[in-house]
């Protein structure tokens, strides 16, 4: 399935009314409103714009495919899931997050902590088996402090590495939002050895000033 791209060129809207609201209050609120992926989110039924950021990554590297199994760790409010239920099939996804979410036709969703000590069994339980692809999106609350923000989002994607590893099939695919400066050293040489490609990707859908970018690792061995 090819990404339906959002068409940037609508007019701009301003906010009908700016009374109590801050600065940056206004700012993020127009944004939104004029965001061309916020808006297609909107008018074609998906939960938030990051589905389109899996779609751009799947339809140029191709690591989805129908009949495959897959979790998605991060999952809501649920974009992601909705896309993999999409491109694998009903019955082939697991979606986790602290967050709880509404039910997804197709998917397993699972409210727990996967930083949690029992979290890992839970899913696995979940899973019944092996699965094709590992999938995070997982993010901490930003302290905007850029150092700190960074080995927080690297302690989660460390945790959800090790959990792949644990239960990935042979040839099969990790993907993880890490922050601009890519991933760390320790982590990028376990990737290396693990898997047959590795590459940073950045989808158009991830904001330009976002300092997010994602890793891919396909090829599990």
């Amino acid at each position: 399935m090819t990404v339906k791209k959002p068409d940037p060129r609508k007019l701009k809207e301003r906010l009908k009314s700016t009374k109590e609201r801050t600065k940056s209050s206004r700012a993020w609120l127009e944004r939104q409103l004029n965001d061309p992926y916020v808006r297609a989110a909107k008018s074609q039924g998906y939960r938030s714009r990051a589905a389109y950021k899996l779609m751009e990554m799947d339809d140029k590297h191709r690591f989805l495919k129908r009949g495959q199994s897959a979790v998605d760790l991060g999952a809501a409010p649920g974009g992601w899931t909705q896309v993999l239920v999409e491109r694998l099939g009903e019955g082939r996804v697991v979606g986790v997050d602290l967050q709880e979410m509404e039910p997804i036709k197709g998917a397993v969703l699972m409210h727990l902590d996967f930083m949690s000590a029992a979290a890992p069994d839970l899913i696995k339980k979940a899973l019944a088996g092996p699965v094709d692809s590992v999938l995070s999106d997982m993010a901490s609350p930003a302290t905007g402090h850029r150092e700190t923000d960074h080995l927080r989002v690297m302690a989660l994607c460390e945790t959800a590495l090790e959990f792949a590893i644990e239960v990935l099939k042979p040839g099969g695919t990790f993907l993880c939002k890490v922050l601009r400066g890519g991933t760390e050293r320790a982590l990028l040489e376990t990737l290396k050895k693990r898997f047959a490609k590795v590459v940073h990707v950045k989808p158009p859908a991830s904001r330009a000033d976002s300092a997010e970018m994602y890793v891919l690792a396909t090829g599990f061995r």
